[in-house]
């Protein structure tokens, strides 16, 4: 699925890259969240009804956080995408420099938005409590919000990935 956040965003491959990955790096996000929600909030390891809900989740299904994860990646793409093919010179495929870049960028940026309280339980609001349930599109506008708080990047429906003005 191609859809353009920007007017130079043109780095197909790229984009190819990280939708390939998308599935097992969603997996991998909410058992991060999980993680980490339990380090912080059960650190001795009660079982309660709550925890264990969260514990019992297997993400089979990431279709919830699929808007998120393509925000994401066209923020990395404004960020880090050129338009242009560079010069590989260890001899790897540009679609497997890519996947690699993608892979560690994401993996650093789940690290730094688990630090934060509001990512954790809007990432468990879509997952784990709300999947299907009609105020979802709250835990969506949160991860919205918390896009813009992290990357000083506004994402419009008709304009796409937008650069906040700081007066």
């Amino acid at each position: 699925m191609i859809r353009k956040f920007f007017p130079l965003d043109k780095n197909y491959l790229l984009e190819e890259a990280q939708f390939a990955l998308q599935a097992e790096l969603l997996t991998q996000l909410i058992n991060t969240v999980k993680t980490q929600y339990e380090l912080r909030h059960n650190p001795l390891g009660i079982i309660d009804s709550f925890s264990e809900r969260i514990q019992k989740f297997t993400p089979n299904e990431v279709t919830s956080l699929n808007h998120f994860y393509q925000i994401l990646a066209g923020v990395y793409r404004y960020k880090f995408g050129n338009s242009q093919l560079e010069f590989v010179w260890d001899g790897r495929e540009h679609f497997e420099k890519y996947k690699i870049d993608w892979t560690q960028t994401f993996i650093t940026w789940t690290n730094e938005f688990c630090k934060q309280e509001l990512f954790i339980n809007a990432v468990l609001d879509l997952t784990v409590f709300l999947p299907g349930n009609e105020q979802a599109h709250l835990a969506e506008n949160r991860m919205n919000h918390f896009i813009l708080r992290q990357f000083e990047l506004k994402i419009h429906k008709s304009k796409g990935i937008v650069a906040m003005r700081v007066a």
